[in-house]
């Protein structure tokens, strides 16, 4: 009885192991578990290459709006488009997320201009003061979008993102030099926010949605978020590659 039971002893032992070695579940002698076993990578036989089940593209959440409409975004898109255009030196606003930028802006501290005194009485200031109005940032991009759509439809006819690249400018050069007549807010002073905000997408670390890639900072050779520049500081002029702020994680 003995001999037998010792038999069936490592007669299971065995299965119980063929079973973790042909599942996946044990690992380096751990048993980890569930359906971790089916995600761990196998050697594909007719090749040296290990391959990996159900390999997934890592999604980009972030390219979500926080404030703009859909028709709100498509504007900024195109608009910033036209003041940071795509040429031989590299991407323009619209590849390097610049709307995604303005509208997460907008939905946060800088929309609301919550570090700045909001409080009547209101004067109107000199340039050198900056804005000195009542609204806030966000209701300032609500009204400049909804004026830049009446002028387009004035004026062509048809809504400012189905606007020729030309007829696009011109509205845009009307809010600038200050041709459209508004009662809400300055059109110069809408396009200067939207020209200034552009930039700083363009230019930001790519933690705030702009700034793709570090794209931005390659076209101007700008190295971005470094540590220390002691490697470089007596040699002569080195390109860098840029570094975000998501480099010196674990730093």
């Amino acid at each position: 009885m003995a001999d037998n039971s010792k038999q069936q002893e490592k007669k299971e032992s065995l299965s119980r192991r063929k079973f973790l070695k042909s599942s996946g579940i044990a690992v380096g002698g751990l048993a980890v578990g569930g359906a971790l076993g089916s995600l761990l990578p196998f050697k594909d036989k007719t090749t040296n290459n290990p391959v990996v089940k159900n390999q997934q593209v890592a999604e980009n959440y972030n390219l979500a709006l926080m404030y703009f409409t859909r028709e709100q975004f498509k504007m900024v898109e195109v608009a910033t488009e036209r003041i940071f255009p795509a040429d031989d030196n590299g991407p323009g606003a619209k590849d390097l997320g610049v709307a995604y930028f303005i509208d997460h802006q907008l939905s946060g501290d800088w929309g609301f201009n919550s570090r700045e005194y909001m409080q009547p009485p209101f004067f109107k200031g000199e340039k050198v003061q900056g804005y000195q109005g009542r609204l806030r940032r966000r209701e300032i991009f609500d009204i400049g979008l909804r004026e830049l759509q009446n002028h387009s439809l004035t004026k062509y006819k048809k809504n400012f993102v189905e606007l020729s690249e030309e007829e696009q400018d011109d509205i845009l050069t009307d809010f600038a030099e200050d041709k459209v007549t508004l009662t809400t807010l300055s059109p110069s002073g809408f396009f200067n926010m939207l020209r200034s905000s552009t930039l700083e997408g363009v230019y930001s670390d790519p933690l705030y949605s702009g700034n793709r890639n570090m794209e931005g900072w390659k076209m101007r050779n700008y190295p971005g978020s470094q540590m220390a520049y002691t490697e470089v500081i007596d040699k002569e002029f080195t390109v860098i590659p840029p570094k975000s702020l998501k480099d010196h994680l674990g730093h």
